[in-house]
């Protein structure tokens, strides 16, 4: 970017949005996954939201994924050109199409081999298979000749771009002036794979090294992402500290260490306006911070009937979760034996493991009038748990970011979550802060800890004036992803300059 650039806030603006003076800020943000088009976690709910918010702050904004079965199905997507990129050994084509939607223009790049099953992941080839994108993404930008200001990766599958354009193409003016930031939103994920895989993208062995991706004997996509890019974030502030120690670095923390001055972590938001009680059409009685003493516990009873729970006036706890260990289902699942035998009703949502799932079911079995276990997802049905339960349970293993708890305190849903990551980066206990807590907190992985604060939130909840207060304060606070764009605003100039 050759213009001069600044930021301000115009103070004439209700919104205080941000304004770019000079050439407005280009970015390319690259995902293998985007709600609506295609989803498996908290990656497609980010790259759905993430730059929509940047457009509304003024940047020009561009999105790149892989086109996956089905998305031509229920989108107009355009054709625009197709050109060759060479992985295993073969002339592979690359497709690329275009669809404006939201107000967002996101490129989508196929390839019958490569894209056209039936997931996303999981398959023994996708270390090719996202080669290939990242390679195909850095090459479809000449063909454009568009020079975005900074391309912003996202996980291992992206992260190959810049191995690729801070070695491989340097040779290449038309990459130069081009920043890169790179975003982990699970470290637990890094895309390991065979050292083969060198000879399938065409990268030397060079590059088989500690300081470089080898990863004990293999190649590690999110190795690329970390050494190569100008900035690493994190999801949250805590995630970005955590994942430099041995107990959340999974192997990586060393690295993590050595690049620590490129860290940085930013929370994500959620939108307001679509994650909105008063409007929610998945919940039966509607109702607003105005109103919600009166209208919420309407909404639940309706909620209690649907389960089939008796209609009485006890603390429902909820749980929308994925059953694995990372989530804390096992001390979901101990307390819950511990706190059956008091007045107490559990709704829980959710699959994965099967272990989990039969002890749910098992629980439910044997307490039919006080546990309802959903081994499914559903939105609707989540929608109607953050809207109809008084506690919402969330004691994360480890938690990068979370947004169950930002979505049960816009419904007036008190959590109680693990101190680890986004958890304890947007909850404020209610012992140590009570004027401006919003949830309960605990800091120990044992049912113990996990245990007590559910005891705590259940005494509060029999002091309604406090328990309001609580839930009011739940309801008034915000993490936008509004705010959030504008911290990562900070960050792309901090690496363009």
């Amino acid at each position: 970017m050759t213009e001069s650039f600044t930021i301000c806030y115009n103070k004439n603006d209700n919104d205080h949005k941000m304004i770019l003076r000079g050439k407005q800020m280009k970015i390319l943000f690259v995902s293998s996954e985007t709600v609506p088009y295609a989803a498996s976690g908290g990656l497609a709910d980010v790259a759905e939201a993430l730059p929509i918010a940047l457009k509304e702050e003024g940047v020009d904004i561009i999105r790149v994924m892989p086109k996956y079965r089905g998305i031509e199905d229920n989108y107009e997507l355009k054709r625009e050109f197709s050109f060759i990129v060479e992985t295993g050994g073969q002339a592979k084509v690359a497709d690329v199409y275009t669809l404006n939607y939201d107000g967002v223009l996101t490129y989508f790049i196929g390839n019958a081999d490569y894209f056209e099953r039936d997931g996303l992941y999981g398959y023994t080839d996708d270390d090719e298979r996202f080669g290939f994108f990242c390679k195909a993404t850095l090459e479809m930008l000449i063909f454009l000749n568009l020079q975005p200001d900074v391309i912003h990766l996202n996980d291992w599958q992206s992260a190959l771009i810049a191995l690729f354009m801070k070695k491989e193409y340097v040779h290449l003016d038309f990459y130069h002036n081009i920043r890169l930031m790179f975003t982990i939103h699970n470290l637990q994920y890094q895309g390991v794979f065979d050292k083969s895989v060198l000879d399938d993208l065409n990268l030397p062995t060079k590059y088989f090294n500690m300081d470089a991706i080898e990863y004990h004997g293999k190649v590690c996509y999110m190795k690329a992402g970390i050494v190569y890019a100008d900035l690493v974030t994190t999801v949250s502030k805590t995630y970005a500290k955590e994942i430099q120690t041995p107990w959340y670095g999974y192997g990586l923390d060393g690295l993590l260490r050595k690049y620590a001055d490129k860290i940085y972590g930013i929370v994500n938001g959620i939108y307001y306006d679509k994650y909105d009680p008063a409007t929610d059409q998945a919940l039966e009685h509607n109702f607003s911070v105005e109103n919600f003493i009166e209208m919420k516990p309407k909404q639940k009873a309706s909620f209690q009937r649907e389960l089939g729970l008796p209609e009485r006036d006890v603390p429902l706890l909820g749980v929308v979760t994925r059953l694995a260990e990372q989530k804390g289902v096992d001390l979901i699942i101990q307390a819950m034996e511990r706190l059956l035998n008091q007045d107490v009703q559990f709704v829980i949502l959710g699959s994965g493991d099967y272990f989990y799932e039969s002890r749910l079911k098992k629980l439910e079995s044997e307490y039919p009038d006080k546990v309802s276990a959903n081994i499914l997802f559903n939105q609707n049905l989540a929608r109607r748990i953050y809207g109809s339960v008084d506690i919402f349970l969330m004691p994360s293993l480890f938690e990068p970011c979370g947004l169950s708890q930002l979505y049960s305190l816009r419904y007036g849903t008190i959590p109680i979550v693990r101190r680890t990551g986004g958890l304890g980066d947007t909850i404020i206990d209610h012992k140590e802060s009570p004027e401006e807590s919003t949830g309960f907190l605990f800091k120990n992985y044992n049912s113990d800890e996990f245990v007590q604060s559910i005891q705590r939130a259940l005494e509060l909840y029999q002091q309604k004036d406090d328990w309001n207060a609580l839930i009011k304060r739940g309801m008034t606070t915000r993490f936008s992803w509004n705010k959030a764009a504008r911290e990562y605003i900070e960050q792309y100039e901090r690496i363009m300059e």
